[in-house]
This record gives C-alpha cells, structure tokens and sequence, in this order.
C-alpha cells in the first residue's frame, strides 16, 4: 500500500491498463447521448468511445456534467479512513468549474480528517495531457519520492507539459463557442483545419489553420520536433476521437522524430463530447507552452 493515493478524472482518458499499471484511482464523469446518462469509466464499462462517436456521427448530441464535490468526498474518504493521504491532480481550471468541486471537498474533508495530508493541483491540462502528469506523478511516487515533493514538482513544471490538438469537425467548435458559425462553414467548405494548444490558463486556443487533414497531423509533429525535450526519452501520450489509424500515423512521426515511449488512448465521451470525432491530441514534456 502507498503512502497516499493519487486521483484524477477520466477527462485524463487514462486507458484501464494505465490506470493498472500506475496504480492510480479515476474519479468518473458524468456525460449524456441523446439524452441517456452514462459514467464515463476507464474500462468504458457503460458505453465504449465507438458507440459513443457513432451517436454523434449518426447525429446525436451530448453534453456533460463536472464531478460534483459529494462524489469526490465518496471517493476520497476510504482512503483518508484507511490512514493514507491524497493527491489529486485536476481538470483545468479553464476549461472547466471541477477545480472549485475540488477544492470545496477537499476542505471539508480535511477538517473531518486533520491528520491527514490532502492537496491538489489544477494540472492546466485536459484529456491524456491530463494523464501525462498523473503517469510522471506516478513514477516520482515509485521512485520514492514523498507527496509534497511530487506535487511541488506538478506546480511549479505544470507549464512544461505541451498538449496541441487538431479537429476534423469545426462545428464541434462552434457549439462549444471556440468558433463562428460563418467561420465554421467556411473552414469546412475549404477543407481548413485548425491546430490547438493548451495556454498558460489551461484554455484551448487556436494557433495556426493549415487546408487538409494530413497537413494538421504533420503540424503536429513539428511543434514535436521543435518544442520537445530530450526526445529520446520523453514520453509522448496521443488520444484521438476514435480515428486511429490518423493518431498510428503521428505516432509514426513522434517516433521518427526520437521518441521510444508512446502511447495510444482514446479521447473519451466527455472530452469527445465538445472535440467531435476525428480529433487528434499530441501530448509531450517540452520548453513551455
């Protein structure tokens, strides 16, 4: 048993053999298709990214629903009971209200547990750029390295974890209000695609628009090639919204490029469910955002 445990959401999209391999705990999130409510688990135990990305190409629609803090509090209190502490590494702020659910029920459960040490960390990230910091988080804890040491570390290097992205379907943009209506057809009907990174408030921005599906892929491979550190032994996450052979052919860059650690995971429903099918995610240790 570990000192303390370490928790996140599944809006990390952490696949179930990672979550095994780590040793970490995955808080589930709520998501709606067509108005059904689903958990989003890592196992997909009640509905897997296929079945959810062919309701949304078949047209349907979902939304989504942050961790409440009373199911975190269900969550936390075996473990604080059980006489271990807890880190916790959370949704960006920006993109999401979860941080401030955290923060009330870590609180609250740290007054009805004052001996145990309870802290968190707005990880600024989303999907497996999320995840990225939970599996360094998990390797500093192997290491031996303490609590406080692993979660000083994940606030004070949070900047250096790069996350960029490239989408198929700009009206998932637009729903999400990251994109005209007007801008959103005309990008489709031109065939632009747009490349997203994650900024220094954890908010989603569009950095540049390149014409055409593979020129976005290779977009993403140079900002690799040109932002990541010690390529040789970085580990690189890429998710993608249930496209895989587009997130084996990055792959295939990333690894050209130097990297001898990748892994492939799918972009789960409640991220999935504002970045549409298609999308591509490129996650990476590098020099700042």
């Amino acid at each position: 048993m570990h000192s303390y445990e370490i928790f996140t959401e599944s809006t990390a999209d952490l696949t179930q053999e990672l979550v095994d391999q780590m040793g970490v705990q995955v808080i589930p999130m709520e998501f709606t298709l067509d108005g059904k409510d689903y958990l989003n688990y890592p196992d997909n135990r009640q509905l897997s990214p296929k079945e959810f990305y062919d309701g949304l190409r078949a047209g349907g629609s979902s939304t989504t629903a942050q961790v409440n803090s009373e199911r975190m509090k269900e969550a936390f209190r075996p473990v604080l009971e059980a006489g271990q502490d807890i880190l916790y590494l959370v949704f960006s702020s920006g993109l999401s209200g979860t941080w401030q659910s955290a923060r009330m029920a870590l609180e609250e459960l740290q007054e009805e547990f004052p001996d145990r040490k309870l802290r968190f960390v707005d990880t600024r990230n989303a999907s497996m750029g999320e995840g990225l910091l939970v599996w360094y988080a998990a390797r500093m804890r192997a290491e031996g390295q303490t609590l406080d040491q692993v979660a000083d570390y994940m606030e004070q290097n949070w900047e250096s974890f790069n996350s960029w992205f490239t989408v198929d379907d700009l009206m998932f943009l637009k729903r999400g209000g990251r994109l005209s209506g007007g801008a959103a057809i005309a990008g489709t009907l031109l065939g632009i695609k747009p490349v997203l990174h994650v900024d220094h408030e954890g908010h989603l921005v569009n950095v540049e628009k390149v014409r055409g599906r593979r020129a976005s892929l290779d977009s993403l491979a140079r900002h690799y090639r040109e932002h990541g550190l010690d390529k040789k032994n970085n580990v690189v996450f890429i998710s993608h919204g249930d496209c895989l052979e587009d997130a084996k052919y990055l792959e295939k860059q990333i690894r050209q490029a130097g990297a001898k650690e990748v892994y492939l995971g799918a972009i789960g429903p409640v991220i999935g469910a504002h970045s549409g099918p298609g999308t591509v995610a490129l996650f990476f240790v590098g020099d700042g955002r």
